[in-house]
């Protein structure tokens, strides 16, 4: 999960892609409340907040770069921090309206009541996490990429399959966890650790072969966290289905809807790929492992 100043020096980077997601009975596919639902009104005033007059979003602390620039949601600056004003903008909030809330990051998709409007911090949608939160539609679609100490034999593959006897490090409850079961499959269980940091720090210490991370991270990971580090390659799903972030909401959240059309709104204007090029940039020179 990722994050600065060298990560905008090297020209920003970031990625492609598009996932969906899942069901629940009172979801539609993408974790969304149900269009059969009684509709609300998107007024400002007519919305179902934790603080009346304030969207409250939440996100983890520390917040990294590049979604957030100098562990300071409410800068407005990085890729989520400037999402998440956008959207507000468009419900109708200025930005001395709009309250920041520390929420671990995976308490944001645990069952229960939610301390926030909605979450933004990397989240991807999946149909077990929408079982029992509410997803809006995604506002960023990523990869996964892997990431090595450069001269090393991992730094070396030029394919998945040259990664399976690999040491790999990977945070726990994410989707890059997954995909490393799923998509490379390695020969020995991977090193799971309970922070983004504790990877980093596994890569560092040579503890593991290689690290899995999202996209964007992994070009911050080189850019700023691991000397000498080097970006293998990017890889897709194993279904193929790309993986999209999107905001989280308590289940039943009558909020989805609207920030759906304020993500729609955003999307059609070109606002959304605006920042998307501004924090994030592209994903040029992260090749393909399949």
């Amino acid at each position: 999960m990722l994050r600065p100043s060298m990560l905008l020096a090297l020209g920003a980077l970031a990625a492609t892609a598009v996932a969906c997601a899942p069901a629940s009975d009172s979801t539609t596919s993408a974790g969304k409340a149900d269009a059969s639902s009684p509709a609300t009104s998107c007024a400002k005033d007519q919305l179902t907040l934790k603080t009346p007059g304030k969207l409250t979003i939440g996100t983890d602390k520390p917040a990294y770069e590049p979604w957030f620039k100098d562990d300071d949601p409410s800068n407005g600056k990085g890729f989520e921090s400037a999402v998440a004003y956008a959207i507000a903008k468009e419900l109708g909030f200025q930005n001395g309206e709009v309250a920041w809330s520390t929420v671990k990051f995976d308490s944001a998709f645990a069952p229960g009541a939610k301390q926030f409007d909605f979450d933004l911090n990397q989240v991807s949608v999946t149909p077990d996490r929408a079982k029992v939160v509410d997803f809006s539609d995604g506002y960023y679609a990523v990869k996964q990429a892997v990431v090595a100490l450069d001269g090393s034999k991992a730094a070396a593959a030029t394919d998945l399959a040259a990664l399976k006897n690999s040491k790999i490090g990977v945070q726990v409850g994410t989707t890059s966890l997954q995909a490393v079961k799923d998509v490379i499959q390695p020969s020995a269980e991977p090193n799971v650790y309970n922070e983004q940091i504790d990877v980093v720090n596994a890569l560092k210490n040579k503890q593991v072969d290689a690290v899995v991370v999202d996209l964007p991270t992994a070009f911050y990971v080189t850019a700023a966290q691991v000397e000498n580090s080097k970006l293998v390659g990017q890889f897709g799903a194993a279904s193929g289905t790309p993986e999209v972030f999107g905001a989280v909401f308590e289940k039943g959240s009558p909020l989805v809807r609207c920030v759906n059309e304020a993500i729609g709104r955003l999307t059609d204007s070109g606002e959304l790929v605006k920042i998307e090029k501004e924090w994030l940039g592209s994903a040029a020179g992260a090749p393909e492992l399949k």
